[in-house]
């Protein structure tokens, strides 16, 4: 499963702004959106995948526990690092490495925008890993139904998981995009596509509210079109 990267420098600004009349304040939210823009193909196949998902009432949470997801941060690609590191190293930029363990270097987090240093120690929760779709919503939205091996690839698969924001990743906690969205709202559209997504190739269903809420939320993309110059 693709995962979306921030466009480089040859990004050029066509940039659509999907609201009919938009004015300033929507020009300058398209401006931070296009840091994230997504080609249209991307946001065809998003609203595709949404339409197919089963709507239902979220399940009980009852028998929900981490450990049913299996070994936290396992190394079920079996490249000798776990996990939590193999995202560490896909997702910050000027990383010190020793061994499989990332000792320290810099996220540009996509939930807040602000970019935040990371050292290994003390401090390291300053940067965690999120599951796009919670484990716990996952498991109140069909993952029950699944078997040990099935929940643990869900909880390692890197298209579900993202270095980001600590404080941000403790405000979601097990939030559906009706409940919580980044609070940088440039990258939403990203987010949401993501979700669905992920929630797709699980066959996980969506609820009534959170099926509107990414609704809303792809109806807000901005699409950019980009050219890689010589």
């Amino acid at each position: 499963m693709t995962s979306w990267q921030r466009p480089g420098p040859w990004l050029v600004g066509l940039v659509v702004c999907v609201a009919i009349g938009a004015g300033a304040p929507a020009w300058s939210q398209a401006r931070v959106a296009a840091r994230y823009a997504v080609t249209a193909d991307d946001l065809a196949a998003g609203r595709a995948a949404l339409d197919a998902l089963p709507v239902r009432g979220r399940a009980p949470s009852t028998g929900y526990a981490r450990e049913r997801f299996g070994q936290a941060w396992a190394d079920v690609d079996r490249n000798g690092c776990d996990t939590r590191n193999d995202i560490l190293r896909r997702d910050l930029t000027d990383t010190v490495v020793e061994h499989c363990a990332v000792l320290s270097g810099t996220l540009d987090d996509p939930y807040t925008g602000v970019p935040i240093p990371f050292a290994r120690g003390p401090d390291s929760a300053a940067v965690q890993i999120d599951h796009v779709v919670a484990l716990s919503h996952a498991w109140q939205t069909g993952a029950q139904q699944w078997s040990p091996t099935e929940r643990e690839a869900f909880a390692n698969d890197p298209a579900n998981l993202l270095a980001v924001d600590g404080p941000a990743n403790q405000d979601k906690g097990a939030g559906d995009a009706a409940t919580w969205l980044p609070p940088n709202r440039g990258y939403r559209c990203v987010y949401a596509l993501r979700q669905v997504r992920v929630k797709a190739a699980y066959g996980l269903w969506v609820t009534a509210p959170e099926r509107d809420a990414l609704d809303r939320e792809l109806g807000r993309c901005v699409v950019g079109t980009a050219i890689h110059r010589d």
